[in-house]
């Protein structure tokens, strides 16, 4: 089997466990933070937490290895725009609010066959193609090249180097402080500790992540047909996978439309095996309007922001990339104005009398 197939069905692999995973779980940093900032309930937050730490530990020891080079992915860049990432995080928290979830979650539950969540892929296919080569690609490029800047240390590990410290050791020292700090906060929450399937979740995920290094950073080091080194990302792989779906003819399948189309099928299974699915629709005009706006925010967003709350909040933050942090600032800030303060987003069952907000 050639290494760009390889990559493929590794990538399908991967999809179709990340979807059984988030369907059993409610794994999703939108439910994550609204349970811990509007219920109480600090679980699903402590599950996102213990995936970063075990994505950033797996992830680190693949690249200190040697084994892959996180330098090659597009987190690691030397020139960046912190201003247009942060705000791009913002959109798409916002956005994720709105919607009631993230691309990924949209996914999982459309495989579970909620109708609405068709129409948030849909939707953020299309503003985030729009933004990537479209009518907004333009603007975007301006306002990136108006603000970026280029830096020396692109990541939390070569910030330490250029203090004086070895590679090996400022990559250690740096992914350890984060790691030890993100477990000691899962595991401080005795519900947490009391369940299993949420912890199992986190390590999952988090697993799932450095395979994805792995797959394409190793597996598909083909010096005559490399693959772009990546993970677990959902805007821009959902926009390519609409249009493969529409123009299949002339584009070739990637780890990223593989891993889309896996998702959704692993949810699906999963759905039908433990009789969870169950067709829903938008219980209003109003209800679908909120729901495409945040879909659109999100699709413009996350483009903006190189990523979404898994793209750039677990596989950019893997890789201890300066521009993930401030990417990832914007989107938590960005969910947090949603779901309390001036610019809070009335749960849709509250406001209408009906329905669920579910997207």
């Amino acid at each position: 089997m050639e290494s760009t197939q390889l990559v493929i069905l590794a990538g399908l692999v991967i999809g179709l466990i990340y979807g059984a995973v988030g369907l059993l779980s409610g794994f999703c940093l939108m439910s994550s933070m609204r349970g811990f900032l509007a219920k109480g309930d600090g679980r699903l937050v402590r599950t996102y937490a213990l995936a970063i730490a075990v994505a950033i530990a797996a992830s680190q020891l693949l690249a200190g290895s040697g084994t892959i080079d996180l330098g090659k992915s597009i987190y690691l860049q030397q020139t960046f725009s912190a201003p247009v990432l942060f705000l791009g995080g913002l959109l798409f928290g916002y956005g994720m609010v709105l919607s009631n979830g993230c691309g990924s979650r949209a996914l999982v539950l459309l495989g579970r066959g909620n109708l609405r969540s068709f129409v948030v892929v849909i939707v953020l296919a299309i503003a985030a193609q729009m933004t990537l080569k479209g009518l907004l690609a333009p603007a975007r490029i301006v306002l990136v090249q108006a603000s970026q800047t280029t830096v020396k240390s692109s990541s939390l590990p070569s910030v330490l180097a250029a203090l004086g410290a070895a590679e090996p050791v400022s990559r250690a020292l740096a992914a350890a402080a984060i790691v030890v700090a993100l477990i000691l906060f899962a595991f401080a929450h005795p519900a947490f500790r009391r369940s299993p399937g949420q912890i199992a979740a986190g390590v999952i995920v988090g697993l799932l992540v450095a395979g994805g290094w792995f797959v394409t950073g190793y597996l598909g080091a083909d010096d005559f047909n490399p693959v772009p080194v990546t993970s677990l990302t959902f805007i821009a792989p959902i926009a390519d996978s609409l249009q493969y779906a529409m123009l299949s003819t002339g584009l070739t399948l990637n780890f990223g439309i593989a891993t889309v189309a896996g998702v959704f099928a692993g949810s699906l299974v999963t759905a039908l095996v433990t009789g969870r699915f169950k067709l829903e629709g938008y219980s209003s005009p109003r209800h679908m309007l909120r729901s495409g706006t945040g879909a659109a925010l999100m699709g413009i967003g996350g483009v903006m922001a190189f990523g979404c709350s898994i793209g750039q909040g677990l596989t950019g933050m893997s890789t201890l990339a300066l521009g993930s942090f401030v990417a990832v600032t914007g989107i938590l800030l960005g969910t947090a104005a949603g779901l309390r303060g001036a610019l809070r987003v009335q749960p849709f069952e509250a406001a209408t009398g009906a329905g669920s907000p579910a997207a």
